[in-house]
């Protein structure tokens, strides 16, 4: 099956990564769902190719998830990729100055919603003729070391790779693989503030700037994964930006 053939959902798609890793899939010749809250944001990443369809959807709704793999289904047949990237980065505050509100918000985008939508791909490419497909998770370097004052976004991260792990084991017998990418600061407009300024808070108390990485290498990355064999999955790949304090001390 070439590239031309295959589809592609991918969550958060109106900026950012989303918009990034959708931009190169349809350069590459997949047709790609594009799903987000805002319409005309999908429609800027869309630029009126044929090979994107733009379905405004609330990813942490049910309702709205089923419909979003339904039009994909009804358009082109099939879904043989979804990248789960929707994400917020939460309150960043101590643990004990969390609310339970937005404890619950970043829970629901961050882990509730990557499982529903990784929900409904499985059904679809269980069922689908030939069977099978590929999920690709955007975790964080979050997943491996926490930053300060990050406890909820830290703790859904780590939780995207315990979901990971179970899809894999889940898809294994309908030729469904699962993998995660943990992505460290690359250049979008959350991580401008890391990059500006008096920069990210350290673990020592510290604020310093931290070197960022063009978000085409991101995409890259993630397109390198969709792209592969049935036969192979990389279940883990770490991208961050060269020099950045992830590594030791720093």
């Amino acid at each position: 099956m070439t590239n031309t053939q295959k589809v592609a959902v991918v969550t958060g798609a109106g900026s950012g990564i989303g918009r990034a890793v959708a931009d190169a899939m349809l350069t590459a010749g997949y047709r790609v769902a594009l799903a987000g809250r805002r319409e005309e944001a999908l429609r800027e990443t869309a630029a009126g190719r044929d090979d994107a369809l733009v379905q405004p959807t609330d990813v942490t709704v049910p309702a709205e998830v089923a419909t979003l793999f339904d039009r994909t289904v009804e358009k082109w047949g099939r879904v043989d990729v979804l990248f789960n990237n929707a994400g917020i980065p939460g309150p960043a505050v101590a643990v004990d100055d969390i609310e339970f509100d937005d404890w619950q918000a970043v829970v629901a985008v961050n882990l509730t919603a990557s499982m529903l939508c990784a929900r409904e791909a499985v059904r679809i490419m269980k069922r689908q003729d030939p069977r099978g497909g590929r999920i690709i998770n955007n975790g964080s370097i979050a997943a491996h070391s926490p930053r300060p004052q990050s406890a909820a976004y830290a703790a859904t991260k780590h939780a995207i790779t315990g979901l990971t792990k179970s899809i894999e084991l889940d898809g294994r017998s309908f030729g469904i693989s699962c993998g995660q990418i943990d992505i460290g600061n690359t250049a979008t407009q959350i991580a401008d503030r890391l990059s500006t300024g008096p920069g990210a808070l350290q673990a020592d108390g510290r604020r310093m700037p931290e070197p960022t990485f063009p978000v085409v290498h991101a995409a890259e990355a993630v397109l390198f994964m969709a792209g592969l064999p049935a036969s192979a999955n990389v279940t883990s790949l770490v991208i961050t930006a060269a020099g950045m304090p992830f590594v030791g001390r720093g």
